[in-house]
């Protein structure tokens, strides 16, 4: 199956407070978007959505387009370009892609039609934001992460009776699960952690560094 890479780079990245779009943060010399791409197995194309008026970078190999309004807006404007019957969609903000985790995705797309990576929980979750409440059970919860697979007909319907409903969600697989459809979970990777706070890109850089001493 002809697989199309989806990336809704996007968004302003303001909890970072760079001034610039997260994908276009620089990490040990290249920016977020180039990390994430530099790591996929099995792509036959890449489409990459980024904010209105941000120049294209160049020698990444991908199709951009204009993303929209929100993260929704822009994988739907992908999807409508994409040629491939399974799709990976993937957030830019998780720049340290494990191979071996899109593999098992890509897998498990193959077979159920919609397939995301996710890892369990290990803190302790409470309810509440200024008292200790509720504790729940994290034995049942999962971190949900990307690279999420679909087949792309599938994911392109959710998309559409999201837009005609009126219904906005987090993710793409919320929307195929509102469609009565199951999504399977394969084991992620805690290196594929979400970029969100400053804090965050000091991670990244001690990780990028861990793996270029490996390979020296």
């Amino acid at each position: 199956m002809r697989v199309s890479l989806l990336v809704p780079a996007a968004g302003r990245g303001e909890r970072l407070g760079l001034g610039v779009p997260k994908a276009l943060v620089r990490v040990r010399g290249r920016t977020l978007l180039e990390w994430a791409l530099r790591r996929f197995p099995g792509v036959d194309e890449v489409l990459v959505a980024l904010p209105p008026g941000i120049e294209a970078p160049s020698g990444l190999g991908a199709r951009f387009l204009e993303g929209g309004r929100t993260r929704q807006e822009s994988v739907h404007r992908l999807l409508q370009e994409a040629t491939g019957e399974l799709v990976l969609v993937h957030d830019a903000a998780r720049p340290f892609v494990v191979p071996e985790a899109v593999e098992r995705v890509l897998a498990a797309a193959r077979r159920t039609g919609a397939a995301v990576p996710a890892i369990p929980v290990p803190d302790t979750l409470v309810e509440g934001e200024a008292a200790y409440g509720r504790v729940l059970d994290r034995a049942r919860l999962r971190l949900v992460q990307t690279p999420q697979g679909f087949s792309r007909t599938l994911l392109l319907a959710a998309h559409r009776a999201a837009r005609t409903e009126g219904r906005v969600a987090t993710d793409d697989a919320q929307l195929v699960r509102a469609l009565g459809r199951p999504v399977a979970l394969v084991p992620g990777d805690r290196r594929m952690f979400k970029v969100t706070y400053p804090e965050d890109l000091a991670l990244l850089a001690a990780l990028l560094q861990a793996e270029a001493d490996e390979r020296a």
